[in-house]
């Protein structure tokens, strides 16, 4: 494991994610990993922060609900099948873990783990949620990415770890 500054690699992980990430979450109601493909990257409140939307009809919504933190793993190297299987299929219905061999390592700094894979990760603090409001989004937005109604809960994590593994 090799720390990284988490500015010198925010541009390569934004491109990374669009290809997909993964972010797990760990809490009394159960552990679980889904694709993301965006996220924030910024300074507020004088931190790091990574902002990531968990909608409120996915099966992680309810574990990030009763967690204090969570992770995101930008894998390094080909995982398009992991990462298409755990942004089609639901938690609820299927231990992703299993079905795609994926293994766990603890986090150094969260209580929530990261997926052990050659790539970069992220370990965050929940420090602010936000459920989205429709009336302030942009009316081609709603129409265009939320036709179902089912708004994202932004999720702002202080980065208090973030490092690459091979």
């Amino acid at each position: 494991m090799r720390d990284v500054d988490y500015i010198s690699v925010t541009e390569d992980s934004i491109k990374k994610i669009k290809e997909g990430a993964f972010l797990t979450v760990k809490s009394e109601n159960g552990l679980n990993t889904m694709t993301i493909g965006w996220a924030t990257f910024g300074y507020v409140w004088r931190k790091p922060i990574m902002m990531v939307a968990v909608r409120s009809s996915r099966h992680t919504f309810g574990i990030i609900e009763s967690s204090g933190d969570f992770t995101v793993t930008v894998p390094a190297g080909e995982m398009r099948k992991e990462i298409a299987f755990c942004g089609s299929k639901s938690g609820r219905d299927v231990d992703k873990f299993k079905t795609c061999n994926l293994e766990t390592a603890d986090g150094c700094k969260v209580n929530s783990p990261i997926i052990k894979t050659r790539g970069r990760h992220y370990e965050c603090k929940i420090v602010y949620k936000s459920a989205m409001d429709s009336v302030q989004l942009d009316k081609d937005y709603d129409s265009l990415l939320y036709p179902q109604k089912d708004y994202h809960t932004l999720y702002f994590g202080e980065i208090l770890a973030c490092y690459e593994t091979d």
